[in-house]
């Protein structure tokens, strides 16, 4: 007798582990109501605790990534309108 494997969706398992983080429903009972093997819900209790902070600190480096792009692109900008200003400086003196 085999058997198969289930899989659970990513929905479903960060579900279950925030119920299980919220403290007001034992392992027990969670594994009972949704028909999953107490391990299995503290496996991913413990996967959304380590991905909280991995969430943050993501979020941080990201931040500083999206930063130095922005800034090399007003730095372009800033060369372009200069460019632009001084031609038309030279073009106006002309007149």
């Amino acid at each position: 007798m085999s058997k198969e494997r289930r899989k659970f969706s990513a929905e479903f398992k960060a579900k279950v582990a925030l119920e299980a983080l919220g403290g007001e429903s034992t392992l027990a009972e969670l594994a009972s109501k949704y028909n999953v093997h107490p391990n299995q819900i503290s496996q991913w209790k413990a996967q959304a605790k380590k991905g909280i902070v991995g969430i943050f600190a993501d979020k941080h480096n990201n931040d500083s990534s999206s930063d130095e792009a922005k800034i090399k692109e007003l730095h372009a900008k800033i060369g372009q309108l200069t460019v632009e200003n001084d031609f038309l400086h030279r073009a106006f003196a002309n007149i």
